[in-house]
């Protein structure tokens, strides 16, 4: 365990070294209410119904607009994939496309597509199991080597009626043809469900397109799984770093007040470390406002992840300050900072990681109580620009969102832009 103990030793030296508001986000599109392009048309006796009755008692699968409610968004030259997943009856699409390049001038709110097709995202009757199609997808992630990246955790979350309709699987798709690339059905010795599996981070070299590995975090398990596409095989660690903060459970959202337990949500891959020969790995729960880090050597390791033998290789950086919960973060390699989705202050956070991880290095780059209404994901595109989506999920949730205002909305900015001006600015 010599290997485990230097890279123990490594990691909290490299955390204790890298340890006013900014330039606003620009708003790209808002909806009232998601729509859909192209939905065939049912009253055609020759179309394919897409979404049959099943039996019992059961919700019929027609579209309900308000079910639509968008969880995911990432660019990727031109095109936004959009996720809907299916936590109510409703949806069409959980897996979604815009064309920008068909968007019309002034087009303030496009139409969705179904991606790759509508039959892909169409459920069987009865929710009979289909591994070929997708029934629920949280957040996506486009690679260097152009390839979208997403789970499906084939679970449909409908009220008074969850149910596990098929196992979860990794989905990779090559973007430059629209071909899929891998499939990949994750085993009941690794989840038992798929729901607690809402993102995934890809680390890949554009050299070495096959050795990719994805890290999946389980918010519902309190692990992280990763998946090595070279192998075509799936581990999964367990710590307790990976668990909610007891005391951060207590959230306060557009006039909501509400308690959650989600464990360890998202992942950003950081900067190399000489030392350690490995890349930083910034994660957190979403209940918590603690960041923590360990390496991408550590997560890569199945015999590590076996062993059990964790110590010092999952380390707290420390605090980001008071009502920092966080869905999604991203680490920008071009300005050295992590920028984070606040939910529970509607904002995006930021943190320069050359300097020491305290609250008091971290700043806000937008803040905004009326439309930044709960960032649920945070990207960033191959040129390098940031984009969030919020999209008042607490209201939706707990409350009814007003469908003749303004819901949802997809925002972008350049991260050197962002910071201008705040503790995160390399040359303030």
């Amino acid at each position: 365990m010599d290997e485990v103990r230097f890279l123990g030793i490594a990691l909290l030296c490299a955390l204790l070294v890298f340890g006013g508001n900014g330039t606003e986000f620009e708003k790209v599109f808002e909806w009232k209410q998601m729509s859909y392009r192209d939905l065939p048309d049912l009253s055609k006796a020759n179309t394919p119904i897409l979404f049959p009755r099943a039996q019992g008692d059961t919700e019929n699968e027609t579209f309900q607009a308000y079910g639509n409610i968008p969880m995911g968004a990432t660019h990727h030259k031109n095109r936004l994939f959009i996720t809907i997943p299916r936590r109510r009856p409703g949806v069409p699409a959980t897996l979604n496309v815009i064309d920008l390049t068909k968007v019309s001038r002034g087009d303030r709110s496009p139409p969705l597509q179904a991606y790759p097709t509508y039959p892909i995202n169409e459920l069987q009757p009865q929710y009979a199991p289909d591994l070929r199609r997708l029934v629920s997808v949280y957040r996506t992630k486009v690679d260097a080597c152009e390839r979208l990246w997403f789970v499906d955790t084939g679970m449909l979350e409908y009220p008074n009626n969850r149910r596990q309709l098929q196992r979860p699987q990794v989905w990779i798709i090559d973007l430059k043809r629209d071909q899929l690339v891998q499939r990949y059905t994750v085993p009941e010795s690794i989840v038992r469900e798929g729901v607690g599996m809402a993102s995934i981070t890809v680390d890949v070299e554009p050299t070495d397109c096959a050795g990719a590995f994805a890290y999946i975090p389980d918010l519902v398990a309190n692990a992280i799984h990763v998946y090595s596409l070279r192998d075509n095989d799936m581990w999964s660690f367990n710590h307790s770093s990976f668990a909610y903060d007891r005391t951060r459970t207590t959230f306060n959202v557009a006039g909501q007040r509400f308690e959650w337990d989600d464990g360890v949500f998202s992942i950003a891959i950081g900067q190399n470390d000489t030392v350690a020969r490995s890349k930083l790995v910034y994660y957190h729960p979403m209940v918590s406002t603690t960041e923590f880090g360990t390496f991408t050597n550590v997560l890569q390791s199945k015999r590590i992840a076996q062993s059990g033998y964790y110590d010092g290789l999952f380390e707290a950086l420390g605090e980001r300050g008071p009502n920092t919960q966080s869905t999604m973060h991203h680490y920008d390699p071009r300005t050295g900072v992590l920028f984070y989705a606040e939910v529970n202050r509607n904002s995006i956070g930021c943190w320069n990681t050359n300097q020491i991880f305290d609250a008091d290095n971290h700043a806000v780059v937008h803040l905004d109580n009326r439309e930044l209404i709960y960032p649920t994901d945070l990207t960033s595109d191959s040129d390098g620009m940031l984009w969030v989506l919020t999209n008042s999920l607490p209201v939706w949730i707990y409350s009814r969102l007003n469908e003749s205002e303004y819901n949802f909305r997809l925002w972008r900015q350049d991260p050197a832009v962002a910071i201008r001006g705040t503790k995160c600015d390399n040359v303030v």
